[in-house]
């Protein structure tokens, strides 16, 4: 729907009639026979000002261009494209309502340009503008842009003509996968262990593959005792790295993971971690699925075995919401348990702030330690660290130092506990953890581990 206003009057108009006021006051005061200047002087301006809005010219063509796709944390621009038939305009202003998950408070300011109107556009025919806004999404999910406006001024600045329009588009916000498309993880790709090219690796793992004559720098223990008496020379096994592992990234989606770190909720900053990971597992042969649970369980998704179907991941983590609830781990690893049906490494990413419900999760994720590998992922609170490092400037600042540290603690302790129980622990910083993820998979990789 599209509804065009009358003329306007703009701020400039405001101040030159809160200007004119004063003079009024002067005039009523020094000449009061000269009164009938004020309303002669109210009714010209009146008068520049619709002239003003007339000479603005009308506006033919007006459009919004916003992508279908973009992802969490990256610039998505709105482009608006406005074309008038004639007049002259100084100035030419769009308004746009949107979701707040795009972030900016739901709202975007473009200021419109003609000869082009933004950075590498080439200039368009005469009476066009343009201009763009970038926004950039705070949550991923389906962001609503649902109205626009576009106001345009005359040559004057004082009369301006406004059009209001629903627009009803639909953007859909993905995780952030830049650190998938990222020169270093593809370069790191190509020359690992575990490549671009699915071929059989030799000399890790437990099938039995080649002999191979024994050379200094070898691991004693790979060498074959018969096979050596036989030949009269030493000579090694060569072994077939394990493939085909399972590998299930399971998600904390409750309050705590929705908790902001540097801008984005922590369960963003894990969605794109666990992607990373998941993408260098799959070119390692292994079945990937997701997990994401809250009070029950959310988002489950079959096994993927083949990077042409990472998509299929990509999907699936668009799909984690946000809970303002505590997770019921009890309930959402029992239930993962009882649908794997092998050993499996099981990546959790969680975060805890309560004592008690770090107690009831260490006791669930006990229970998965018996039959799984577990590999526990939470990110560092640098608030809390900088409150622990800030100087004792006064008494507010120490008891908040003292109640950090006392903070930090509890949470090493909790720490502490999963270690003895057997459960790898990661703990670092949000753009840390995805490299030290990748590290720990290929490490316990290499240790056949997982099956």
């Amino acid at each position: 729907m599209r509804f065009q206003f009358p003329i306007l009057p703009t701020v400039r108009a405001a101040w030159v009639i809160a200007a004119s006021a004063p003079i009024a006051l002067l005039i009523a005061a020094t000449a009061p026979d000269a009164w009938v200047i004020a309303p002669v002087a109210v009714l010209g301006l009146l008068a520049a000002i619709l002239l003003d809005g007339l000479l603005a010219g009308r506006l033919d063509v007006w459009d919004l261009d916003a992508p279908a796709d973009t992802e969490i944390g990256k610039a998505t621009p709105l482009r608006v494209t406005g074309t008038f038939g004639n007049g002259s305009r100084s100035s030419v202003t769009a308004a746009i309502e949107f979701d707040p998950r795009l972030g900016s408070d739901g709202r975007g300011i473009a200021e419109l340009l003609g000869k082009g109107g933004y950075k590498g556009e080439q200039a368009g025919k005469a009476g066009t503008y343009r201009g763009v806004f970038d926004a950039f999404p705070v949550r991923r999910g389906t962001a609503n842009i649902t109205r626009s406006w576009l106001r345009w001024t005359g040559p004057l600045g004082l009369g301006a003509r406004q059009i209001v329009r629903d627009e009803g588009q639909q953007l859909r916000i993905w995780p952030d996968l830049s650190p998938v498309r990222s020169p270093e993880l593809q370069t790191f790709l190509r020359d690992a262990q575990f490549g671009l090219i699915a071929r059989r690796i030799r000399g890790e793992g437990t099938q039995f593959e080649a002999l191979s004559e024994y050379e200094a720098g070898m691991d004693r223990r790979r060498i074959d005792w018969k096979a050596s008496a036989r030949h009269t020379k030493l000579y090694a096994r060569e072994n077939e790295s394990e493939r085909n592992n399972q590998i299930v990234f399971a998600f904390d989606c409750g309050q705590a993971m929705c908790e902001p770190v540097d801008g984005l909720p922590r369960i963003d900053r894990a969605v794109s971690a666990a992607l990373t990971s998941a993408y260098v597992a799959l070119k390692g042969g292994d079945k990937v699925a997701l997990y994401g649970f809250a009070q029950k369980p959310d988002v489950v998704t079959p096994f993927v075995n083949d990077a042409r179907s990472f998509h299929r991941l990509q999907a699936a983590a668009a799909g984690l919401d946000y809970h303002s609830a505590e997770p019921n781990f009890t309930l959402a690893l029992a239930s993962l348990t009882a649908r794997l049906k092998r050993r499996s490494m099981i990546v959790l990413f969680s975060d805890f702030t309560d004592p008690t419900a770090a107690e009831l999760m260490v006791e669930s994720i006990g229970r998965l330690v018996e039959k799984h590998l577990v590999l526990f992922v939470t990110i560092s609170d640098s608030e809390l660290e900088a409150l622990v490092d800030a100087p004792p400037s006064d008494l507010a600042q120490i008891a908040r130092s003292v109640t950090a540290g006392g903070l930090t603690r509890q949470r090493a302790i909790v720490l502490q506990r999963l270690r003895q129980l057997g459960v790898n622990v990661i703990e670092a910083p949000w753009d840390q953890i995805g490299y030290q993820l990748i590290d720990k998979y290929f490490a316990i990789k290499r240790s056949e581990a997982i099956g």
